[in-house]
């Protein structure tokens, strides 16, 4: 039999140090057809996580050793964000806008009420599926402007301001029949369909972190 996780099917991960409460929402998420995996602290999660794997974290907020709080903070600042909804019998104002700053998709006070839960995770497996997405798309990207030249690099960069191939061949000091062909080739490329969709590939490319 070929394990889930294998297929990419998103995992919800609940990390929580109470065993009947990991026993508890595993039978939520499992009844409604979502694959689960349980760990006791953030150390059990770490030794065997692996952050390729699409889902979200259901999170204690206070747990023994680093905190759900910490660690959820400290995901957020890493290359490997995840969408990750807090849970806690005890939870201040302080608390959850210091979460929600962190990027936190909710957090629910226990015991939790199921929809909300139920609710809160399916947004929180939306929001890395999109995040997943954009990823995917940004490194497509990548590799396609990697292999422009330095002369196709900069004409993009002019071609995504609006400007003529008359006006470029001025600036770049080419002939203009020289500036059509190099935007030519960085155009196939890119594998842009028109100057819009070179924009936006621009946008996204310099909004990358």
């Amino acid at each position: 039999m070929i394990d889930d996780r294998k297929r990419g099917r998103p995992t919800v991960i609940v990390i929580d140090d109470d065993e009947s409460v990991r026993d508890a929402l595993r039978g939520l998420f499992e009844s409604v057809g979502l694959f689960t995996e349980v760990h006791g602290s953030v150390a059990d999660f770490l030794a065997v996580d692996d952050p390729d794997r699409p889902g979200c974290i259901v999170l204690d907020i206070r747990l023994p050793g680093q905190s759900g709080l910490e660690f959820q903070e400290a995901l957020a600042k890493s290359h490997h964000p995840r969408s990750v909804v807090l849970i806690s019998a005890h939870v201040d104002v302080e608390m959850a806008v210091r979460a929600m700053k962190a990027g936190a998709i909710d957090v629910l006070t226990k015991p939790v009420r199921e929809q909300d839960l139920l609710e809160a995770v399916n947004l929180a497996l939306l929001s890395d599926s999109e995040r997943r997405t954009e990823m995917n798309q940004l490194s497509v990207l990548r590799l396609r402007h990697s292999k422009l030249t330095d002369r196709e690099r900069q004409i993009m960069d002019l071609v995504v301001t609006g400007k003529l191939n008359k006006q470029i061949a001025s600036e770049v000091q080419l002939a203009e029949a020289t500036v059509k062909l190099h935007r030519g080739h960085m155009m196939r490329k890119m594998r842009a369909a028109s100057i819009a969709d070179l924009v936006k590939m621009a946008g996204i490319l310099d909004s990358a972190p």
